[in-house]
């Protein structure tokens, strides 16, 4: 029998674990069942938001209860069980307050960072040089600028609202990817348990 652990799985409190939750298995149809339907875990709330479970875990599970298996394993060592916590009712009021504190530093950011290259002196001066004419608002370089800065921005990150422009992952999805990876990585090397308590269900 194939057994391969599924990288990510998310969870609720209270829920029992199976073997077939945290892992894709492969073997006769009847064994197979079976051995999907084998409780691993019962998700508490000491756990708190991560579990690992080992496929030592699982391989010492199924040999317990069909020691005349012949396992074989592909894939990654381990599942990280991802805990989904009960919704706040303070949930819309944090993403109003995170949205505008985002929406003023984003704002800061793009109108110092205008204010460090002298960016209104540079479309006078385009501006003096394009019509011959000088203007203390050069709105005709003004407007198209402020528009293909929203523009571009909306192109860089790929998404207009929720709609994706194309398919390719945006600067920012990768980077959110190689996060979730550095952040799997550390939780598998620090925070893996290797207690036979799993194997029970705890």
């Amino acid at each position: 029998m194939y057994i391969r652990m599924r990288h990510r799985v998310q969870v609720t409190q209270n829920q029992v674990v199976t073997v077939g939750d945290v892992a894709q298995v492969v073997g006769e149809r009847a064994i197979r069942i079976a051995c999907m339907k084998q409780p691993i875990h019962h998700v508490t709330v000491e756990d708190q938001n991560r579990i690992i479970i080992d496929v030592m875990s699982v391989i010492a599970l199924l040999k317990k209860v069909h020691p005349e298996l012949d396992l074989q394993t592909v894939g990654s060592p381990q599942t990280i069980l991802q805990v989904e916590m009960k919704t706040s009712v303070m949930k819309p009021v944090y993403f109003f307050l995170i949205w505008l504190l985002l929406f003023i530093g984003a704002g800061l950011a793009i109108m110092n960072f205008h204010e460090d290259v002298s960016m209104l002196q540079v479309h006078q001066a385009l501006f003096t040089r394009i019509t011959g004419n000088e203007k203390a608002k050069p709105l005709l370089l003004q407007i198209p600028y402020s528009i293909g800065l929203g523009l571009g921005m909306i192109i860089f990150f790929n998404h207009l609202f929720k709609k994706r422009i194309n398919e390719e992952p945006s600067p920012l999805e990768v980077e959110m990817f190689n996060y979730q990876q550095a952040m799997d990585q550390y939780v598998i090397l620090h925070e893996n348990k290797e207690s036979e308590t799993k194997i029970n269900g705890r």
